[in-house]
C-alpha cells in the first residue's frame, strides 16, 4: 500500500494572510481580505496536490456570522474546515495569563472563549479544538510555577467537560516566546501530563519549530505515538527560534525522520487519528505556491520515508551493525522520489509538477486584479 494515498495536510487560514516578524508586517498584492478569500486560496493548493482537504481556522481571526454557511461555502471549493484554534494571548487581560491566570474573572474569560471555539466546531464539524497558551513568566519569582500548573488543570477541565465524542482537544507545547522565564506549557512531557488527566480525547500536538537546538523530535514523536497521545502535528522549519519558515527548509533529513517514526508508529495506518497540518508565516515568499511547496516537501519525505527497508534495518538493528542499520536508513533518505511521485499524481489526475502548473494557471495574476480595497488578512484579522 502507498501510504501517500493516506496523506491529508491542513493548510492554516492565517498562512495566506500577511505577516512578518515583530518588526515588520509586509503588504502583497492579492493576499485576501476575508475568510471566504483565503479559503479559496487553500482550496486551490487542494486543486494542485490533492493532499490538502481541510482548512484550520483561528478565532477570533476568522469569525463569521454564520459558520455553517462557511462550511458549506468551503465544500462548494471542494475542502471541508479542520481545527478551530483558540487565542488567548491578544486581549489585554491576558496580559500575565488566560488559563493560569491568578485572576478567576480573567480565566473564565478564556475558558468561555474556548466554548464559544467548541460551539463553532459544532457548526462547522470540525473534529479538533486546538490550544497553544502564550501563559508564562519572565522573571523569576514574578509567578507561582506550581499554582499555575493547578489552575491550567482546572481550566483545561473545564473545557475538556464540553469536548464532544466525535471532538478532541489538542494541547500545543513550547519552551519559550512570548513568556522567557518560564512558560506554562514548555514541553511535550508538560502536555503529556495535563492532557492525560483529562481523558482520551485529549491529545499533544507538536509544532516541530517549538524545540531547543538539538531536540530529536524524532524521539517525542514515537514516545507520543507509542502511548496514543499525538494527536496532531503543526509543521514548520525553524534556524534559530520559532520561524514558522516553510517545513523542511532548514533541515529535510529532520523531516524524513520524523515521517519515519510517524510511519513506523502507525501514523499514517487506515484506523489512524493523527492530523498533519501546516503552521506557517510566509513573511517574504509568495503565499500559495509556498504553501504547495510545503506540501510536497512533507509527501516527498514521506515517500522517502517508505522506502526504509524495514525488515533489513530490523536485521541490522538486532544484529549490533551499526553502520549496516545506518546505511539502509540513509539510502532511503537519499533516493530521488521525484519522478515516482509526479507518476504518482499524473495516476490521480493531478498536475506533474504542482508549482509549475500553478505559476502556468493564471490564479495568481486573477486574485491580484480582483482583490483590490478592503482590508487585506493579517496578524488578527
Amino acid at each position: 500500500m502507498n501510504l501517500l494515498d493516506n496523506v491529508a495536510i491542513e493548510l492554516p487560514s492565517w498562512a495566506f494572510g500577511n505577516s512578518g516578524t515583530r518588526f515588520k508586517v509586509f503588504g502583497t498584492p492579492g493576499t485576501p481580505r476575508t475568510v471566504e478569500e483565503k479559503i479559496a486560496d487553500a482550496a486551490t493548493v487542494h486543486r494542485f496536490t490533492g493532499m490538502a482537504p481541510t482548512v484550520a481556522l483561528h478565532i477570533p481571526w476568522d469569525r463569521v456570522d454564520d459558520y455553517t454557511a462557511l462550511a458549506a461555502y468551503a465544500a462548494d471549493h471542494g475542502v471541508a474546515l479542520g481545527t478551530i484554534n483558540s487565542n488567548t494571548f491578544q486581549d489585554d487581560d491576558y496580559k500575565f495569563g488566560s488559563l493560569t491566570h491568578v485572576d478567576e474573572t480573567v480565566r473564565k474569560k478564556a475558558i468561555d472563549h474556548h466554548l464559544a471555539c467548541i460551539e463553532i466546531m459544532n457548526q462547522t464539524g470540525s473534529q479538533d479544538l486546538k490550544i497553544w497558551l502564550a501563559d508564562g513568566t519572565n522573571y523569576p519569582g514574578q509567578g507561582d510555577i506550581r499554582g499555575r500548573q493547578d489552575r491550567l488543570a482546572e481550566s483545561l477541565a473545564a473545557i475538556y467537560q464540553h469536548i464532544g465524542e466525535g471532538q478532541r482537544m489538542v494541547l500545543e507545547y513550547k519552551f519559550f516566546e512570548p513568556a522567557m522565564y518560564m512558560t506554562d506549557v514548555p514541553d511535550w512531557g508538560t502536555s503529556y501530563a495535563q492532557v492525560s488527566a483529562l481523558g482520551d480525547r485529549a491529545k499533544v500536538c507538536l509544532d516541530t519549530g517549538h524545540h531547543a537546538p538539538g531536540t530529536n523530535i524524532e524521539f517525542i514523536v514515537a514516545q507520543l505515538l507509542r502511548l496514543g497521545k499525538l494527536g496532531s502535528f503543526d509543521f514548520n522549519s525553524r534556524f534559530y527560534a520559532d520561524d514558522d519558515l516553510i517545513v523542511g527548509a532548514a533541515d529535510p533529513f529532520q523531516l524524513f525522520r520524523i515521517m519515519f517514526e510517524v510511519i513506523r508508529g502507525g501514523g499514517l495506518g487506515k484506523d489512524s487519528d493523527l492530523a498533519l497540518m501546516l503552521d506557517q508565516c510566509h513573511n517574504v515568499e509568495a503565499k500559495i505556491p509556498g504553501q504547495i511547496r510545503s506540501v510536497l516537501n512533507v509527501a516527498e519525505m514521506t515517500a522517502r520515508a517508505q522506502l526504509v527497508d524495514a525488515d533489513a534495518l530490523t536485521a541490522a538493528q538486532e544484529a549490533g551493525d551499526v553502520l549496516g542499520a545506518n546505511e539502509i536508513f540513509m539510502d532511503a533518505f537519499y533516493t530521488d522520489v521525484r519522478p515516482a511521485m509526479a507518476q504518482w499524481r499524473a495516476d490521480r489526475g493531478l498536475p506533474e509538477n504542482p508549482m509549475r502548473a500553478f505559476a502556468e494557471s493564471g490564479y495568481q495574476d486573477t486574485v491580484v486584479a480582483e482583490r483590490v480595497g478592503g482590508t487585506q488578512s493579517s496578524w488578527g484579522a
